[in-house]
């Protein structure tokens, strides 16, 4: 079985991060998906909501999953036997950012990341800029399936 992992901290999980992990099941038996727990960093949403939120949108789809880990990423892998990473691209700055990681990465365990590019009509979606509408009372249904559960 090939297993993968798609970390990140997904506050909010967007519809930008849900195609990724579409495309990631034309790869991958499994998609892990790893909501990453950095103490020094507050997030807007809780853990909790954000691993309610995401299974929610994946219900009917057994291959894949949500777990948290708090740990260096390749670590995780490791744990739970995911042979790649995952990585979704909006831009060259993401390339450039994502490249030495995924560098650094396979450096230190032999771990290889997979990059996928967003689809266009996502390319602008950005989760800081989303958090700062939902702050603002926005909409972010454009941007978020099912904001509803992040309440």
């Amino acid at each position: 079985m090939k297993r993968c992992l798609f970390p990140g901290s997904f506050d909010p999980f967007t519809k930008g991060h849900e195609a990724v992990v579409h495309k990631a099941l034309g790869l991958f038996d499994e998609v892990i998906i790893g909501i990453g727990i950095n103490s020094k960093k507050q997030g807007l949403f809780s853990t909790d909501q954000k691993v309610t939120h995401i299974q929610s949108l994946f219900v009917g789809f057994p291959n894949i999953k949500v777990q948290t880990f708090q740990k260096l990423t390749v670590e995780f892998c490791k744990e739970i036997h995911a042979s790649h990473i995952v990585r979704g691209l909006r831009d060259g700055k993401d390339f450039e950012y994502e490249r030495t990681i995924a560098h650094m990465n396979h450096s230190i365990s032999g771990i290889e990341t997979v990059f996928f590019l967003t689809n266009q009509e996502h390319s602008a979606i950005n989760s800081s800029i989303i958090r700062e509408m939902f702050l603002n009372g926005a909409d972010i249904s454009p941007f978020v399936t099912r904001p509803d559960l992040l309440v």
